[in-house]
């Protein structure tokens, strides 16, 4: 496995920098944000550390010209919208930009690139499955056309009051997985598997690196606490961020011991990319970077 992060913590760098910082703190890949240029609509998006609107030939040459300096990979190309959204012009811009996402990561000669499947949060969540149909097989044959893998991310993006009530992500549990990979039988279409959003949901995160070994293509090291007391005040069917937060991997929930011993016997040798989005770390750019290296050391006695 490849130790790696995800570019969103240090938002305010360029490519090079991240890049620099990635070999300072000896992590090997980076998974890069490409969100379209502009205002981010929510925390951790609209990160752009490589703009697959722009990157034409000259482009590639200078992303492939820091790696090759830096001796740093790029583990996918990250974007995060929800492609299912139900305003039209807003879900045909979202599925635009995958596509860009789709073709840089092939004009780089990555192997795939990290997503939500998204959802209309005031559908239930059967009708979501009407939707995806409409998006998802040509998303996944586009991707396949051009040799490219699709990781989608576990989380349900159902933290706050506008996410309610059913959250902007609908593949949050093995349920939908299975579901999921019947409906769109692909060998590039997988997940990009987190255990921080199975722990506050109350699920077994350790289960599912055996069932679906062979659909795991990139992992995020996050971890998250459930605060008990205020679970205990407020319920489960409170908005979860009242409940649990974020936290560096070591410093919640997850039993990270357990978790690469189940993941080393799943098979697993892909990039294991910390995702840092503890807010006790997000004072300044040093105390992230802080975070950066607190999190290797610790992740890198589980990795060989």
């Amino acid at each position: 496995m490849k130790i790696g992060f995800v570019s969103a913590i240090v938002a305010d760098l360029d490519f090079k920098e991240v890049l620099n910082i990635a070999r300072q703190e000896k992590y090997q890949t980076v998974e890069m944000l490409c969100w379209p240029l502009g205002k981010a609509e929510r925390r951790y998006a609209g990160v752009t550390h490589i703009d697959v609107d722009s990157l034409d030939d000259r482009a590639v040459e200078v992303v492939k010209s820091g790696l090759n300096d830096t001796g740093v990979e790029i583990s996918a190309l990250g974007y995060y919208p929800n492609p299912l959204t139900a305003d039209p012009a807003q879900r045909a811009y979202f599925i635009n930009h995958i596509k860009k996402v789709i073709d840089a990561a092939a004009r780089l000669s990555l192997s795939g690139i990290n997503t939500f499947i998204g959802r209309e949060p005031a559908l239930s969540l059967e009708d979501n499955w009407k939707e995806f149909r409409k998006v998802w097989p040509d998303l996944i044959k586009y991707a396949e056309d051009k040799g490219i893998r699709v990781g989608i991310e576990n989380c349900p993006m159902f933290f706050s009051n506008d996410e309610w009530p059913g959250g902007k992500n609908m593949a949050f549990s093995p349920a939908i997985w299975r579901r999921m990979f019947s409906e769109i039988d692909s060998s590039n279409f997988g997940l990009n598997y987190d255990p921080s959003h199975m722990i506050w949901q109350g699920m077994d995160y350790l289960k599912p690196l055996k069932e679906f070994r062979d659909k795991l293509f990139h992992i995020h090291i996050k971890d998250a606490r459930v605060d008990r007391q205020k679970l205990d005040d407020v319920g489960i069917l409170a908005t979860p961020l009242e409940y649990h937060v974020p936290k560096l991997p070591g410093l919640g929930d997850v039993d990270w011991g357990a978790f690469f011993c189940y993941l080393t016997e799943s098979g697993y040798d892909g990039p294991v990319c910390v995702e840092v989005e503890d807010r006790a770390y997000e004072g300044t750019l040093e105390r992230r970077i802080g975070a950066l290296r607190q999190s290797y050391r610790y992740i890198s006695r589980f990795t060989v």
